[in-house]
């Protein structure tokens, strides 16, 4: 097994892989480091350790993330499935955006799905939803308002989900283009769902009138991005107009005590 040949083809495949690891010697000098007389059976470890330093992420490391993305696909599309076969709750113009956002969350599903399979991964099946989250929404479909409510901190929560799993990814350039892709239709959403309830497009502080997903927006109130307080940044800006201007994110424990409660566990 030639190595020189094994690295030509990685930096073919991968041309700043020796911007990641210093040098093309230095890369060399780690394998001829563990000694002249290294067996075909180590070679695949050494290579693994190589790609760790270069990429900072194992593999499963993305395939969670994907697995995590394709959960919540797998929530708004059946959520946003079943609210369409109500048509009595909309007018027109309601049941054409809820028909178009369905079509965009199973498209999402089907992206998530391949990209899965394509890393050698197997796509998680959908659980089983409870849009009532256990009796907290019971008029979930029979309620228009209430449709849209849920339809909102939905939206809003996976706009803050993809950007709090985005450093999780940033080393793959393929897969954050994907959840890039995902995220700023999300992001579409949630504006489109939040004018439909007569709000603005976007989260003023942490204000919510669904007490009940309240912790949705916990957070979106920090008033300092990159060690800078942005509400002194003009003296026109206050604390609303400056938490509006920027959105936060969401890791990855409290997007699931979000979602938990409309999840099916037996």
């Amino acid at each position: 097994m030639d190595l020189q040949n094994i690295l030509t083809a990685i930096e073919k495949t991968d041309p700043e892989i020796y911007e990641r690891l210093d040098t093309r010697r230095s890369a060399m000098k780690s394998f001829a480091n563990v000694g002249k007389v290294l067996a075909l059976s180590a070679i695949p470890l050494a290579l693994s350790s190589m790609f760790k330093k270069a990429y900072g992420r194992t593999p499963a490391d993305v395939l969670s993330v994907l697995q995590f993305a394709l959960l919540l696909e797998h929530l708004e599309s059946g959520f946003y499935t079943e609210a369409i076969t109500h048509t009595s709750l909309f007018d027109a113009a309601g049941l054409a955006a809820f028909t178009t956002i369905s079509n965009h969350e199973a498209a999402h599903v089907t992206l998530l799905t391949q990209t899965i399979q394509a890393l050698g991964g197997t796509p998680d099946p959908a659980p089983t939803f409870d849009y009532t989250a256990d009796g907290t929404f019971p008029s979930v479909f029979s309620s228009y308002s209430t449709l849209l409510a849920i339809a909102q901190g939905f939206e809003d929560t996976g706009v803050r989900a993809y950007k709090g799993q985005a450093a999780n990814l940033q080393e793959n350039k393929t897969v954050l283009t994907v959840a890039l892709q995902i995220h700023s239709v999300e992001a579409r959403h949630a504006a489109h769902i939040r004018r439909m309830r007569g709000q603005k497009g976007w989260i003023t502080g942490k204000a919510t009138d669904i007490s009940a997903i309240q912790a949705t927006y916990n957070g979106e109130e920090v008033e300092a991005q990159g060690g800078v307080t942005i509400t002194g940044i003009a003296s026109q800006v206050d604390a609303n107009a400056a938490t509006e201007s920027f959105d936060e994110p969401l890791d990855r424990a409290a997007v699931t005590a979000i979602v938990s409660p409309f999840i099916v566990t037996v």
